[in-house]
């Protein structure tokens, strides 16, 4: 076996039950299950689609800031409450947890890693965007 770099960029990373690390195609699969390691370079809110609201059923979820800056908003959990927000800098990370709906904006271009299950995540469209 030969160990080779793998671009973070242009692979996903799939950590599989038993334990096996592999490098897959960037496609997030919400059927796919394992964890999986995400790395983007983000130019604009588009690109982490921004106005939707994502939500992860089998774990909790790292979103990671390598560089730039993000801004990580948590849908309210009752009507009339306020949406709550955290600002990640470059080197910090913040842990959303199971079941928690989320979405990201960016302050600027950035570097960006998740960590989670996809199984069961979905998206839904803001009904403000």
């Amino acid at each position: 076996m030969s160990v080779t770099p793998i671009d973070l960029y242009a692979s996903f990373l799939q950590l599989d039950h038993g334990g096996e690390v592999r490098a897959v195609q960037p496609v997030f699969d919400p059927e796919r299950d394992g964890w999986q390691v995400m790395t983007f370079h983000v130019e604009n809110d588009a690109d982490v689609h921004a106005d939707h609201w994502e939500v992860h059923t089998e774990a909790d979820e790292v979103v990671a800031c390598l560089t730039g800056g993000i801004r990580l908003s948590f849908r309210p959990e009752r009507p009339g409450e306020a949406e709550e927000e955290i600002e990640l800098v470059a080197g910090t990370a913040a842990v959303v947890p199971r079941g928690r709906w989320h979405r990201l904006a960016l302050n600027g271009p950035s570097d960006i890693m998740s960590l989670t299950r996809p199984r069961g995540s979905r998206l839904e469209p803001r009904a403000e965007a």
